[in-house]
Order: C-alpha cells, then sequence, then structure tokens
C-alpha cells in the first residue's frame, strides 16, 4: 500500500530516511543533508528539494514538477531507475554513478560536472548549462536537448544525439562509438582522441575541430567556418554539401567537399596518397603556422 505525504515541510538530517512505497505531493525537504537516503519505489510531485544530497542509493524514484535548488547539490548519487519530468535542476553535481536515468522537460541551470560516469541515460526536450556534463557515462540517448558548456561528454561511450544543438568547446573528447543526427555543433577542439564518431545531416562550426580521430564519418553535413579539420584522422567517410576553411594532413580515407579554402597535405607527417579527396576547388598554400612542414602535396 502507498503512503501519502501531503503538504509538509521537513528539516533534519535522513529525515525520510529508507522510505519506501510512498508519495511526496507538495513537501519541502528543508536543511539537512540525505533526506531521502536509501528510499525505495517513491513518487514526488510539485516538491522541493533545498538541501545536500537528496537522493542516494535509492531505487525506483519518480519525479514531478519538482525544484531542486542550489544547495541540493552532489543531490542524485548511486541511484537507479529515476525519471524526472517537467522540473528546474538548479545544483551542480547532481547525478553520479546511476543507472537508468530518463529526464523529459527538465531544465538544468547549473549543470556542472553532473552526469558522471552514469550508465542507460534518456533525455529530451530539455536544456543543460554547464562544463562537464555527461564525462565517462554509457549508454546515452539525447533527442531536443540544448547543451551549453564546455568539455561536455568527455570519455563518454554508446551515444546518439538527434535535433540537438551544442555550443561546446571540447565536445565529445576521448569517445567512442557516437552517433549525431540532424544537429547543431558550435564549439573549438570537437571530439579529439574519439573514435566511432558519426554525423549525420549536421551543422558544425569549430575550430581545429575534429583531430585525431580513428573511423570519422561526416553525412550530407556542413562545416561552416571550420579551419585546419580532420589532422591525423584515420578511415574518414566525409561527404560535405558546404566548402570548409581549411583541411590538415588527415591519415586515410575519402573526403567529397564542393572547395577547400587550404589544402595542407604534409608528406612528412602522412602519406596524401591514403587520402582521397573529391573537390574541384582546391587552394594549396604554405602553412605559415609550422616553419619546419614541407611543400604541400595532393
Amino acid at each position: 500500500m502507498t503512503e501519502i505525504i501531503k503538504d509538509k515541510y521537513f528539516e533534519g538530517e535522513r529525515i525520510l530516511y529508507g522510505l519506501k512505497d510512498a508519495e511526496l505531493i507538495d513537501v519541502t525537504l528543508g536543511h539537512g543533508e540525505s533526506p531521502l537516503k536509501e528510499a525505495k519505489n517513491i513518487t514526488v510531485i510539485d516538491s522541493v528539494f533545498k538541501w545536500k544530497y537528496p537522493l542516494w542509493y535509492d531505487e525506483n524514484i519518480k519525479v514531478e514538477r519538482t525544484t531542486f535548488e542550489t544547495m541540493a547539490r552532489s543531490g542524485i548519487w548511486y541511484t537507479n531507475n529515476i525519471q524526472i519530468s517537467n522540473s528546474s535542476l538548479q545544483a551542480p553535481k547532481l547525478f553520479r554513478r546511476g543507472k537508468g536515468i530518463t529526464l523529459d522537460h527538465v531544465h538544468f541551470s547549473d549543470a556542472e560536472e553532473t552526469m558522471w560516469t552514469c550508465q542507460d541515460i534518456k533525455i529530451t526536450n530539455s536544456d543543460i548549462n554547464g562544463d562537464y556534463f555527461g564525462k565517462d557515462s554509457e549508454n546515452i540517448y539525447l533527442e531536443n536537448v540544448n547543451i551549453i558548456g564546455n568539455y561536455a561528454f568527455d570519455g563518454a561511450k554508446n551515444i546518439e544525439v538527434h535535433n540537438c544543438q551544442f555550443v561546446s568547446k571540447d565536445a565529445f573528447w576521448n569517445c567512442d562509438n557516437v552517433t549525431i543526427y540532424d544537429s547543431i555543433i558550435d564549439g573549438e577542439y570537437l571530439a579529439w582522441n574519439s573514435k566511432h564518431i558519426k554525423f549525420v545531416n549536421c551543422k558544425i562550426e569549430s575550430n581545429q575541430g575534429l583531430n585525431y580521430i580513428d573511423d570519422l564519418v561526416l553525412d550530407n553535413c556542413k562545416l561552416n567556418h571550420t579551419d585546419l579539420a580532420f589532422e591525423y584522422v584515420s578511415n574518414i567517410k566525409a561527404t560535405l554539401i558546404a566548402p570548409i576553411e581549411s583541411i590538415k594532413n588527415p591519415i586515410s580515407g575519402k573526403i567529397k567537399v564542393p572547395k577547400i579554402g587550404r589544402l595542407i597535405m604534409d608528406p612528412t607527417k602522412i602519406d596524401p596518397e591514403k587520402t582521397k579527396i573529391i573537390c574541384n576547388d582546391i587552394k594549396e598554400e604554405f602553412d605559415q603556422s609550422d616553419t619546419n612542414q614541407a611543400p604541400k602535396e595532393i
């Protein structure tokens, strides 16, 4: 039988510790750490979390129309199977080492160091603001999500993205198995040191983006105002539908693009024959930034 707790204000450390099979409605959890630690089968509706560590070591949690205030920091750690919808998440470091996380129509106003080392994540129709979101997490699905903050998803694995926007420097570094559809990415140094990265129908703007990658696919993409791309990228398969400012020293693969503002192929660093470039408008130019570099060849 489900216990109903309604129109209540609580204070004190671990005030509802170990609560099971309960529904909290219009409840405020005030000053006091870990108010719902080790809870199970809990629904929280129209409520407010005001203090630290509200949901630790919990199982089967559903949260609707609820606010996590700024001091509810480090709020949801070691918790499995949690759904949050139509809620405002103001606190940093909110998720760590959780599994089975579903978020819909949520707003992270300060997502710094949030969603670290988590698994099985689905986020839809949401806004995220903060650096280092999603670090070292796995099995992630994003749809209609806006992320503003640097270093998003550093070290993450198995990511699928649809109709999202990123304003993020150094996004998707050290990643494995990322597919991004119909999205906009704005931020320098995109996806370095990663492997198995695919962009489909995307618009990308990135200074020195998409370097040091193994197995990079760009299908029907635009790389607007993107320079020095593809440096030391192996197994590239790129079909670009708009001009690119510059390409530098790809290792191997095939690139099709209508225009290249500057093509740098240094035979002292890579074998130019291993990359096939299909383009009718290429400008070759000596790279003044590298005085040791030999003249360029195609």
